[in-house]
């Protein structure tokens, strides 16, 4: 309410809320939300700090109530809630926060879960002998205190600050207008850092940063990629990409689980494994059978993994997926003389050497002056230890000690200090081995102050003595980095990690597969009865096998004539005997889809085309860099099917080969792949009594089509009910070798096989019975340093020598290949391809592999 004595002025409220909405923000900026680039401390930081100091909670001390604490900083220092100061306490301490903790807990202040810490009436805290580095020579001038808000004492402005904390501890802080976000970092390493710009003080940003690898969380984990750290220490700002730390371990069952032992900074460990939980409960990421928090003061999540499962693959889901992968934004923001400024990691270590040159240099005119001050009174005990006799005399002549101390200095060079001193001598201190003792104290005084003076007189002396106790300071508190840096995920690739290794695929009729390494399976003769080589579920056989490089691609071919293509190691791993992971499940197929044909390709050149083959006898030649783009998940379209139509097998050609297929009753066609000399027309009925269009009109080959075609005719059928069941490229340096489904087979020359037009029926590949109980199991293009995998429809399996296989001409009826038990039939041949290791014990060169798919 207006009284008389009031003064009232009028103002526009506009300029009222400028001015007001300024002071506010310049508060928040320089007292509150940033820290000093001097001692690396938030105002409320420092104040808790030089609070315990002064209640005498130092690290050798015994703990005390952390209220106490609290009480004595709102008290004196800090006229704010107490749940500001309790909570910036109880960060302090917390050693998943802190890279080197500044004040020593005891109770509970809180966990990386998240929890909350206890009551401050519950829990008791003192310094640690790091932070008291903060607050060594405080007492010694080295900084400007200032009163405190009620003006009942004083409190530092910053602190003298022997480490270097901002940098080492990091800060974040979010002010009006502005923010910080300082990564804590490795105390060795910016200590180097410093030394070397004390040593050179023009050493480029550039070159500086070399010191510096970069962040070094309390958490640990990795920083991946280099990019971001190299951008905050040159201008100030950057993003680092941090990630966990997790290995895979073997279980009991021949499991596998993988177990997380270190997460990114600031991610709260409860929070990811229910994000993780969340994620399995949706399907979003699939092969996780259990999840289970182990943890105690370290980190160990353990996630078991189904059966066949990768782990590579699961933990790059988890890194996409949730906060085992965050990102770090650095914003290297800092009060540079109550400015706030953005600097590189230069102008911050230059902060810091310039605060310390100020602090070094107060400490030594204050120790100087404390020098020169006692040798004043050493000086003058030594006059009177000269005359001693008379100044005895003199004092015992005078009625009092004002009296004594003006005669004195009427008749000896002495001050009002020097002669005091003297009155207040004891007389044991009159005996000569006092007299000796005070003698070798002025001695060393006189070298003292002559050392102080050249450290203050002298430039490199000074910067030389902040090297030394920087030094010193490091090799007593310096440990081991606990972030570990890796290159970026685009630098380092999968196949960086996993070795390159023969691997065996196979899938079965209800659609499991698994990828199985070479070497479990053991090279027998021919004939022998095998090996186990894959379990399946009740009613369920072993329908197509492959073998490709753990490197290579496999392009996925379905019966709708969709295109996936995966990296061999993306597909789960399996034992000989493990029934495998669903296909349909692996690459997300729809409902109907069933997987067709599959083909290994190392990369997707354009100089190279995929040639594919329908059960009806279509074929298609499309350029191989058409399909790079089926790696994306849910594939692209391969071919255009016709109702009811299936592929059977897919080739890599360099597009002047010649292809031959066979069919399910036994014919071959042979042809030239080469660009088409006519369109397609029909075969002529004389060509076609004979079963040969070699000489029917001109050559049809095949010309490169779209992805979206439906392709040409490749083989028409004289049998009913007959099908394509196999395509090769000829090699005219190997053989075909052609396999029935009751063990026989036979190795025969591509040149027995007459070169003839595209769309023929072609020509006996082997001969079967007339009444049709036994049809073609597959055909491959083999040579004699090659190894065959025979496949059965009882989970058979046997690994045989090419060479043992005799060679034969067309019209022979073959050798037995397998043993076959009672009601067992062949069901599928491909070749295997050795791992390197193979091939170096073995000492023979790796054949190039054609791709084709085995079929039922």
């Amino acid at each position: 309410m207006y009284t008389a004595n009031e003064k009232l002025s009028t103002a526009n409220i506009t300029d009222i809320m400028q001015t007001a909405y300024i002071d506010y923000s310049m508060s928040v900026i320089i007292s509150r939300a940033l820290p000093d680039a001097r001692d690396g401390l938030k105002p409320v930081q420092r104040r808790i700090l030089y609070a315990m100091l002064r209640e005498g909670l130092l690290h050798n001390r015994a703990f005390d109530k952390c209220a106490g604490v609290v009480g004595e900083v709102l008290k004196n220092y800090h006229p704010h809630g107490d749940s500001s100061v309790y909570d910036t306490l109880v960060r302090l301490a917390q050693n998943w926060v802190m890279r080197y903790q500044l004040i020593d807990p005891q109770g509970n202040f809180g966990s990386v879960d998240g929890d909350p810490p206890a009551a401050y009436r519950y829990t008791e805290c003192r310094l640690r002998d790091i932070s008291e580095e903060l607050l060594k020579d405080i007492e010694e001038e080295t900084v400007d205190f200032a009163p405190n808000y009620k003006e009942s004492t004083t409190e530092p402005t910053v602190l003298p600050a022997a480490l270097p904390n901002l940098l080492m501890n990091g800060s974040t802080g979010i002010a009006v207008g502005m923010t910080t976000n300082i990564p804590p970092h490795n105390l060795s390493e910016i200590i180097d850092a410093t030394c070397v710009v004390i040593d050179r003080p023009n050493v480029s940003v550039e070159e500086l940063v070399t010191y510096i690898p970069g962040p070094d969380f309390p958490t640990g984990g990795y920083i991946n990629g280099r990019a971001g750290i190299k951008s905050y220490l040159t201008t100030g700002k950057g993003i680092v990409r941090m990630r966990g730390k997790a290995h895979t371990e073997e279980i009991k069952g021949g499991g596998e689980q993988i177990v997380i032992t270190e997460i990114p900074y600031n991610v709260n460990r409860a929070s990811l494994v229910l994000r993780i939980a969340e994620l399995v409960r949706e399907k979003q990421i699939d092969g996780i059978r259990d999840l289970r928090d182990e943890s105690d003061e370290n980190t160990r999540i353990v996630i078991e993994l189904k059966r066949g499962e990768q782990s590579q693959v699961i933990i790059n889901q988890l890194y996409q997926k949730t906060a085992l992968e965050s990102s770090f934004g650095v914003i290297l923001l800092a009060l540079d003389k109550k400015r706030p400024k953005q600097m590189n990691i230069k102008e911050l270590i230059e902060c810091y050497i310039d605060h310390r040159r100020d602090v070094v240099t107060r400490r030594t005119q204050f120790r100087l002056n404390r020098a020169k001050e006692r040798a004043h009174i050493l000086e003058g005990y030594i006059i009177a230890l000269d005359n001693l006799d008379d100044f005895v005399k003199i004092i015992r002549a005078s009625a009092n000690r004002e009296e004594a101390k003006e005669k004195l200095m009427a008749k000896y060079p002495l001050s009002e200090a020097q002669t005091n001193a003297i009155l207040e001598l004891r007389l044991y201190q009159l005996t000569g081995l006092e007299r000796s003792k005070i003698e070798a104290e002025y001695l060393e005084l006189m070298r003292l102050i002559e050392e102080l003076q050249g450290i203050l007189d002298d430039e490199h002396k000074l910067l030389a003595l902040i090297k030394k106790e920087l030094l010193e300071l490091r090799d007593k508190y310096a440990s081991p980095r606990r972030t570990q840096i890796i290159d970026d995920a685009g630098d380092l690739r999968m196949e960086d990690v996993i070795p390159n290794e023969g691997a065996v695929i196979t899938v079965s009729h209800l659609g499991f597969i698994k990828r199985t390494p070479v070497a479990e399976y053991r090279a027998q003769k021919r004939g022998g009865k095998g090996v186990i080589g894959a379990e399946t579920y009740e009613d369920d056989f072993v329908e197509n096998l492959f073998t490709a490089s753990t490197h290579d691609y496999v392009l996925f071919f379905t019966s709708t004539g969709q295109c996936h293509a995966k990296k061999v190691y993306d597909i789960p791993e399996g034992t000989r005997t493990a029934k495998g992971k669903s296909v349909a499940s692996f690459l997300r197929l729809t409902n109907g889809e069933k997987l067709a044909a599959l083909l290994c390709v190392k990369e997707f050149t354009p100089e190279h085309f995929v040639v594919m083959a329908t059960k009806s006898g279509a074929i298609k030649k499309t350029a191989l860099a058409e399909y790079e783009g089926a790696t994306r998940e849910g594939g692209i379209r391969g071919m255009k099917l016709a109702e009811g139509d299936d592929i059977v097998g897919a080739v890599l050609t360099n597009g002047a080969n010649e292809i031959i297929l066979v069919s399910h009753q036994g014919q071959a066609v042979r042809f030239f792949e080469g660009a088409a000399e006519s369109d397609d027309a029909p075969e002529t009925a004389e060509a076609a009594a004979e079963g040969d269009a070699e000489d029917a009109g001109p050559k049809l080959g095949l010309r490169s089509m779209g992805r979206f075609t439906a392709g040409v005719t490749g083989m028409k059928f004289k049998k009913k009910g007959d099908h394509l069941q196999a395509i090769e490229v000829c090699d005219h340096e190997a053989r075909l070798l052609v396999a029935r489904e009751d063990g026989i087979g036979k190795r025969t020359p591509f040149e027995d096989y007459r070169m003839i037009r595209r769309g023929g029926t072609g020509v006996i590949a082997i001969d079967l019975p007339e009444d049709g109980s036994v049809a073609v199991a597959g055909a491959l293009s083999v040579r004699d340093t090659d190894e065959v995998m025979l496949l059965t429809a009882k989970g058979q399996s046997i690994r045989t020598r090419v060479k043992e296989i005799r060679e034969t001409g067309r019209g022979a009826k073959g050798v037995k290949l397998v043993n076959l038990e009672e009601g067992d039939k062949l069901l599928a041949i491909a070749k295997v391809i050795a791992s390197p290791d193979e091939e170096s014990a073995n000492e023979a060169p790796e054949a190039p592999a054609t791709g084709a798919a085995p079929s039922a």
